[in-house]
């Protein structure tokens, strides 16, 4: 386990490899689960002032379920999610002409319609954050789903970590992220 100010980061963050796969799993994290994505308080307020922006990128499905049960939820285990359709898919996901399923918030994003990413949770997966009273647990998320991703990361030879630079820099910082790159190169080769 690595620590680094009161975030306690598991040791797969740096010994796993991964590197998404979309033409492999074709975006399945948006669709599987019991829940759509954990989402802090100051997402739900964004999500609510940007909302008419990304309606012309959300599909009927995911435009019907937010103006029925609004912009975020509830979940007994993540606190604020998306929504989702269905038991299944996030009400912000998108389909490609592919059949891969991507984040409407991410293109919007990219388009310049909207300047947030997307929810942190998403950004950063298979990193998964726990907040304790005194500390964050930095966990990689194993899901079955990711196999293609794994394998990928190994042939790449890319660690989770640093697949995910920029999310944990959004997160964390630079500074957090340097440290903790300096870490791994030095106790993980």
């Amino acid at each position: 386990m690595i620590i680094i100010d009161d975030k306690y980061i598991s040791d797969e963050v740096i010994e796993e490899q991964f590197v998404c796969n979309l033409s492999a799993c074709k975006g399945a994290c948006c669709v599987a689960g019991d829940c759509g994505a954990p989402l802090d308080k100051n997402e739900t307020k964004i999500l609510k002032k940007i909302y008419p922006q990304l309606k012309p990128y959300l599909r009927e499905e995911g435009i019907a379920e937010i103006e029925q049960t609004g912009t975020h939820t509830t979940d007994k285990e993540y606190g604020y999610v998306t929504p989702i359709v269905n038991k299944g898919i996030c009400a912000y996901a998108s389909i490609d002409e592919h059949g891969v399923v991507g984040c409407a918030i991410e293109k919007a994003y990219k388009d310049g319609a909207v300047d947030f990413k997307k929810p942190i949770s998403c950004h950063l997966y298979p990193i998964r954050v726990t907040k304790y009273e005194s500390f964050e647990a930095v966990n990689y998320d194993h899901w079955d789903i990711c196999k293609p991703a794994c394998k990928n990361g190994k042939a790449l030879q890319v660690p989770v970590y640093r697949f995910l630079k920029e999310a944990i820099i959004r997160k964390y910082g630079t500074e957090f992220y340097e440290v903790l790159d300096k870490i791994a190169r030095k106790q993980y080769k």
